[in-house]
């Protein structure tokens, strides 16, 4: 319960039912405000249907694209410490309660497009704002018509000859897949898990589209790298500048490769803050590029993919990257993984785009057939052998990710090589002999980021900046970030002589930019280290910017945090040598099973996991459900 009459998600001349759901937590002040205006302007009196505009109005906060009516009793959570009937609320009779909102006229009811007149979308007992309901249309429609499209102009021998060439051996097999079957679509998706190899994957794409361009005698392909973030889209164009230096291919292919710069996603279609239209590239004024390479893809929103679908120009090729069982976008949506669909469980293709593939890579392409025979499946295919962490790691992903609890605590009891299990609440490890894993690879670390700090030595320090981190669900809270940097700095006054965590700047301290600085061209996530300079008491933020080493002025650094813990929202794309995992209560409301799949693969080599059997049976056993009907509209 909200008891507190000054606090800000408290809405103080609510009435009626909004006051009572306001008052348990379920209804923010937001969204009572806004039910009130939407329905005031529409003279809409009846309770229930205020209600449901209010919870309308709720759903994309918490990420959902459309409230469902018939269920949303049963399925409404509260963030609060103290556990709340919520089916003892006033709620409607579920059965009449669509009706009502039908009969207020406030909601459009069906598929039929009355363009725009209502600020609800009604489909059966789904209620969405109609912006999003728009939206998950428009992407649908979008994606199955670029599926649709003609097959690209490819000749199959070259082709061939590109995939043998560039994807030796048979241990490439998925990825030679994943390449030919981009090269064949103009709508593509490679996804998978972290060192599958994905980024791999798109550069040899490129490479096999440059060289399909060149034996038509044509110019290159333009090719746009984009990501959701400006660290993602970094780290893209640093794997891809690598990977063109290793390629068997021709020198103007890897110069293509080397040309190439990524972008955030707002950037590539061209944010106008204010502006009607929001971004340049539309519909109306699509993008140039013949290849458009999207990493990253589970962090983006519909609203963010329905910009970007709609700006790809027709015959042009939209290739999707990431990993589904990532944690989603912070806003509404679950995209990637609504795309991917029943994929994720193997190749759902029509026999023609089988036998394609078939033909170019020279192997037997197994794939079932798509529901409904669409072909939204012909280009997506998913990375299933890890490259990049251990055996015992990867063990405990694949558990996770099944859903079965009693199988993910088995992997834990067995004490598989690099995975240590503490289970403890870290919030009541007083004694850090419970922690002692966590707190020894903590000091470790920060012993050799001080020692090579202390000697100037920018790049030593990065690098064993990246050995270790803490990871937590929360930001603040005695689970979250504040808390544990806080703690970590106490460990090291203990361990470190002369350590002193003092002072916006000192030798040593950890940097993480929390915000995009594109003059200096560091992006929010990029980390660093202050260090020593030349001269008495020249301090400099050494950072790593495109493969080499830059130093700062920290007084050029206007948002940094020090890092010493980070929350596993902001470590999805990174990985480390060592991950210290520090799980919340059973009852966080973000502890889910994507949380704690993101958390286990951003170790390399170990993985440290604090938390009681109880919080790694309630993760596991809590997939992060958000209502969208963007799956539904593209594979049935």
């Amino acid at each position: 319960m909200i008891e507190d009459a000054f606090d800000a998600r408290r809405a103080r001349t609510a009435p009626g039912l909004l006051r009572a759901f306001n008052d348990a937590g379920v209804l923010t002040a937001a969204d009572v405000h806004v039910a009130r205006r939407l329905t005031e302007l529409s003279g809409v009196a009846d309770e229930a249907v205020v209600l449901a505009t209010a919870l309308a109005a709720r759903g994309p906060r918490l990420g959902h694209v459309y409230t469902e009516l018939a269920t949303i009793r049963d399925t409404a959570t509260v963030d609060a410490d103290d556990p709340f009937d919520l089916a003892a609320l006033p709620w409607p009779d579920a059965g009449g309660w669509a009706a009502r909102v039908e009969a207020s006229g406030l909601a459009g009811v069906g598929e039929v497009d009355d363009g725009g007149s209502h600020p609800l979308r009604l489909l059966g007992t789904r209620l969405y704002l109609d912006r999003y309901w728009r939206e998950e249309r428009q992407v649908a429609a979008d994606l199955r018509a670029l599926a649709a499209g003609a097959p690209a102009a490819v000749r199959l021998d070259v082709l061939a000859g590109g995939l043998a060439r560039l994807f030796p051996g048979a241990a490439d097999g998925s990825q030679r897949l994943a390449a030919a079957a981009a090269a064949l679509s103009r709508f593509a998706v490679v996804a998978g898990g972290p060192g599958t190899g994905k980024t791999t994957t798109v550069a040899r794409i490129v490479a096999l589209l440059a060289e399909q361009a060149a034996a038509e005698g044509a110019q290159p392909p333009l090719v746009a790298l984009a990501a959701p973030t400006g660290k993602a889209a970094a780290r893209l164009a640093e794997a891809v500048h690598d990977e063109a230096a290793a390629l068997d291919a021709a020198e103007p292919v890897r110069a293509l490769l080397r040309s190439l710069q990524a972008s955030t996603l707002h950037r590539l279609l061209g944010w106008r803050p204010g502006s009607h239209s929001r971004f340049r590239h539309h519909r109306a004024n699509t993008l140039p590029h013949d290849v458009v390479v999207v990493d990253e893809t589970s962090m983006i929103s519909l609203s963010l993919m329905a910009r970007l679908v709609e700006a790809v120009r027709p015959g042009a090729r939209l290739i999707l990257v990431g990993d589904p069982g990532q944690l989603t976008s912070i806003e509404a949506g679950a995209v990637l993984g609504d795309v991917v669909g029943p994929a994720a469980d193997g190749p759902r293709m029509r026999p023609e785009a089988s036998e394609r593939l078939a033909s170019a890579t020279g192997c037997e392409v197994r794939a079932a057939a798509p529901p409904s025979g669409t072909g939204i499946g012909d280009g997506i295919v998913v990375l299933g052998r890890v490259h990049r962490f251990g055996r015992g790691i990867a063990a405990l992903a694949t558990a996770v990710r099944s859903g079965d609890p009693d199988a993910v605590l088995a992997v834990l009891a067995a004490a598989p090589e690099g995975v240590t299990w503490i289970p403890a609440d870290v919030d009541d490890a007083g004694d850090d002999g419970v922690l002692a894993p966590v707190r020894d690879g903590a000091v470790t670390a920060a012993r050799a980021v001080i020692g090579a700090a202390e000697a100037g030595d920018g790049g030593r320090a990065l690098a064993a900046l990246g050995t270790f981190r803490l990871l937590c669900a929360h930001r603040q809270g005695p689970y979250g970030v504040g808390t544990w940097t806080r703690r970590t700095e106490a460990w090291l006054a203990e361990a470190v002589p002369g350590f002193r965590a003092a002072g916006a700047w000192y030798v040593g301290r950890p940097l993480l930019m929390t915000e995009n600085d594109y003059g200096l061209q560091l992006y929010n996530g990029d980390t660093g280290v202050v260090v020593v300079a030349a001269g008495p008491g020249v301090l400099r933020a050494a950072f790593a910017r495109r493969g080499q080493l830059v130093g700062l002025s920290p007084a050029r650094l206007a948002a940094v945090d020090t890092l010493y813990a980070m929350t596993v929202h902001k470590s999805q794309g990174s990985q480390f040598d060592t991950a210290a995992v520090l799980l919340p209560a059973p009852a966080s409301r973000v502890l889910t099973r994507e949380l704690l799949y993101t958390a286990v693969t951003r170790a390399r080599e170990r993985l440290i996991l604090a938390g009681t059997e109880a919080t790694v049976r309630a993760a596991v056993s809590r997939p992060a459900a958000r209502a969208s009907g963007l799956r539904e509209r593209l594979w049935t």
